[in-house]
């Protein structure tokens, strides 16, 4: 058995596991790269032939990062079997879509402009290679084993995070391996807490808040001494916010602030067509969830939502004292990046980060209080304030990966530790030798290991 790590290595993007057995030839997670410049360009290089002869492909969950590559794959002819959860499906046919169209509009934007080096500037996939990947999605039940042939079987378990999302665990070749996907919370106001594992061979674990302790601060009050502190100046609070998981957990908050009285009566938009489908799924997969019925509708009721280009555009006319949700939570696109321009340069206004930002991304520059950032080719003063909010994180911290890790019933031969800056995925590992006293190890890109 060999495992290759095609992505997720010293960086938080690009997962992509290859594993290798009698037979058989798997993908676990086919995920874009996002960032700086140096990842990004890896996504535009042809599939690495480790990508030739697959036999089925495996997701943990739908986020662009773990998904966002399958277009590309399908359209460099790959037709097999893309197993997943339900949720997960019914998440990528709205994220794989959006992320295509958001390809074709990027480059069509940059012709129009004349900013891209690139004569004429090109996708990286379209619609139509989306279309062609989603067709090849296989919908697969949670605890349930699935044959993969060549004596191989999966199953997924909740691993909370976010709708639909996983931990893969494999059989192969007398050895089990599991890749725990991206963790959610153990006391997540939304998503269940994940699923322990009983016992693997080897773990793949993700490392993204491997360096740190979550806070344990309130988020409905962190959010409400912004919002007062902000509309008492005049401005606007723009919040950069990814479509899946963190956008419906502010909608929650803001219903809980608007339905007792802490919040002021200023208008809402949830500005992205993407997120707005992706509430409209929390009725659809209510078992996964923590919120009863009212409080799934109160998610529709907290914001007004913003569909077409046309609103949105009026919605960044508007001044005065208001909230205005736009993806993508990074602000590597989307229609959050036209509210930026708008709004970042004015004093009166916050930008508000609630979730993790990768190095070499807007959030991140952002996040550093970096005076001016790059949007369309020119560079945009921030005067607004920047506040960011680590207590809205879906992911796991070091607390809950090594509690996660520690329920194992044995210990396993051999940790891989992946998705997260070289820092944090450092200090996991070193945390998982001292704490559980296991064989820990930080993967490199396009390393190889055999079992």
């Amino acid at each position: 058995m060999k495992l290759t790590f095609l992505g997720a290595t010293e960086t938080v993007t690009g997962s992509k596991y290859l594993l290798e057995t009698t037979g058989l030839r798997l993908l676990i997670d086919c995920g874009l790269f996002q960032g700086t410049k140096k990842l990004r360009l890896r996504n535009w290089a042809s599939p690495p032939a480790e990508l030739a002869g697959l036999d089925a492909v495996i997701l943990t969950h739908a986020h662009i990062d773990h998904s966002g590559y399958l277009p590309a794959l399908a359209r460099s002819g790959y037709q097999g079997p893309i197993y997943c959860s339900a949720g997960s499906r019914d998440l990528c046919e709205i994220l794989l879509l959006d992320s295509a169209k958001l390809q074709e509009e990027e480059a069509e934007f940059a012709n129009r402009h004349g900013y891209s080096r690139h004569h004429p500037a090109m996708p990286l996939y379209t619609v139509e290679d989306a279309k062609q990947a989603l067709k090849l999605l296989v919908p697969c039940p949670f605890d349930v084993n699935t044959t993969l042939g060549a004596g191989a079987s999966f199953r997924l378990l909740p691993a909370g995070h976010i709708l639909g999302a996983a931990s893969v665990v494999i059989e192969a070749q007398s050895k089990t391996i599991a890749f725990s996907g991206d963790l959610g919370r153990s006391n997540d106001p939304i998503m269940f807490a994940p699923r322990q594992i009983e016992s693997a061979d080897y773990i793949v674990v993700e490392s993204t808040y491997g360096d740190r302790l979550h806070d344990a601060a309130d988020p409905a009050a962190q959010l409400a001494e912004i919002f007062a502190a902000t509309f008492k100046r005049g401005g606007a609070v723009i919040i950069p916010s990814f479509a899946v998981g963190r956008a419906q957990s502010i909608l929650h908050y803001i219903a809980q602030l608007k339905s007792s009285g802490r919040m002021a009566n200023v208008p809402v938009y949830l500005d992205s067509p993407m997120a707005i489908s992706v509430t409209d799924l929390y009725r659809e997969h209510a078992q996964e969830h923590r919120l009863t019925p009212a409080q799934t509708a109160a998610l529709d009721k907290a914001a007004e939502m913003v569909r077409t280009v046309e609103q949105s555009k009026w919605v960044m006319s508007r001044r005065g004292p208001m909230v205005v949700i736009a993806g993508s939570g990074m602000a590597t696109g989307g229609r959050v990046l036209h509210h930026l321009k708008a709004f970042a340069p004015d004093a009166r206004n916050t930008i508000v980060l609630v979730g993790y930002q990768a190095e070499g991304t807007r959030g991140g520059a952002l996040e550093a209080h970096q005076p001016s950032i790059k949007i369309h080719g020119e560079y945009v003063p921030v005067r607004a304030a920047v506040e960011s909010l680590t207590t809205l994180s879906s992911h796991a911290d070091y607390r809950e990966l090594l509690d996660w890790l520690g329920s194992l019933k044995r210990a396993p031969k051999r940790v891989f530790v992946t998705h997260g800056e070289p820092a944090a995925a450092d200090a996991l590992r070193r945390r998982i030798a001292e704490t559980l006293h296991w064989q820990a190890e930080v993967p490199t890109y396009l390393e190889s290991v055999e079992f």
